[in-house]
């Protein structure tokens, strides 16, 4: 019956013809689901019968009206035709040359008023310092002090994969780094590129501020997220993609942790 169900699900996203019709209304005591053998339908348990595939019953209005109430995805499927476009045309960077970045071009003008005025650099550098430790007091804050242990959990999830994942591939510096003895690693110590996990974190205590509604402070957290990721691309501190799965990162780390915390309940309460 499940499987039933999400078969008709389907079909209220791709087709019209289920809303005009009223045959998925939600009234009663849920959708009544046939199938026959004869048309080709779905059997109850899932199983595609013998006859049409489904994208042969797809009609002309079906896909008006994918087009019309599905935009997002439509968007995503026209961008991954234009990628592959792209995959296949682009030239390579030749190995004698450093990575191409299109996070370095559009910071370009910023990395050379960095590079040619350091006391700048060492400001913001210092500035981004204290940002990561206002990270870090939070979540180790919420464990310690709240005795809510999430955000402490997922970061040190992600601090570990982050520690595999850059050592597995080590990126080269960029040659245009500007380092400054106020940054945070200090001292212009060796690091890993791949992911940042000054993005990550920030983006670890952000998820925290909103599941407690501390909507401003979350706020203020994801601007100073965003001047931080410029500041890195500026100061060829990070790549923009280790930028980008920092992003993911967090995210995902946050959701592992919050699955261990609910299966760590379960195994308690049997």
């Amino acid at each position: 019956m499940a499987a039933a169900e999400s078969t008709v699900a389907t079909k209220i996203l791709i087709s019209p013809r289920y809303k005009r019709s009223g045959r998925a209304n939600g009234k009663g005591h849920g959708v009544k689901v046939t199938a026959s053998k004869k048309t080709g339908g779905h059997h109850a348990d899932g199983d595609i019968s013998r006859g049409k595939a489904s994208f042969m019953k797809w009609t002309l209005d079906d896909v008006v009206y994918v087009a019309k109430y599905h935009r997002i995805p439509c968007f995503f499927a026209a961008g991954l035709l234009f990628f592959i476009y792209v995959e296949y045309t682009l030239r390579m960077v030749p190995d004698s040359s450093p990575p191409y970045d299109l996070g370095f071009v559009v910071t370009r003008s910023f990395h050379r008023a960095l590079a040619s005025w350091p006391e700048l650099n060492s400001i913001l550098a210092a500035l981004n310092t204290v940002f990561v430790g206002m990270q870090s007091v939070y979540i180790i804050g919420t464990w310690l002090v709240e005795g809510r242990p999430r955000a402490t959990i997922s970061a040190l999830f992600m601090f570990t994969c982050r520690g595999i994942l850059g050592y597995s591939t080590q990126l080269p510096l960029p040659q245009e780094f500007v380092g400054s003895g106020m940054d945070f690693p200090v001292g212009n110590v060796s690091f890993f590129l791949f992911f940042s996990g000054h993005v990550a974190g920030s983006v670890i205590a952000s998820l925290d501020m909103r599941r407690m509604q501390r909507w401003q402070l979350a706020w203020l957290f994801d601007t100073l997220n965003v001047l931080q990721a410029m500041r890195l691309l500026g100061t060829r501190g990070h790549y923009t993609i280790d930028l980008v799965v920092g992003i993911g990162a967090g995210i995902l780390f946050d959701s592992l942790a919050g699955k261990y915390i609910e299966s760590r309940k379960k195994t308690a309460l049997a």
